[in-house]
């Protein structure tokens, strides 16, 4: 999973401003910060909760970030 440049916030707060992250298969990733330092906005934009202002989610090679969640 790749998500490369994410902008995203809530209403017209911007909460992230370019993250790029990558999670290869296998691996294990802990996401450590202050309180509002942003770690469950990126989460929520990876999983489709929040809407991507500009950037991208790619799983598997294939562009997630425009799906929506059920």
């Amino acid at each position: 999973m790749i998500a490369d440049s994410l902008v995203t916030g809530y209403g017209g707060k911007q909460v992230l401003n370019g993250v790029t992250i990558e999670v290869r298969p296998g691996e294990i990733v802990a996401l450590i910060g202050h309180n509002g330092a942003g770690k469950s906005t990126l989460l929520k934009a990876v999983f489709g909760v929040v809407p991507i202002w500009s950037g991208e989610v790619i799983f598997e090679v294939r562009y997630v970030s425009p799906i929506p969640t059920r």
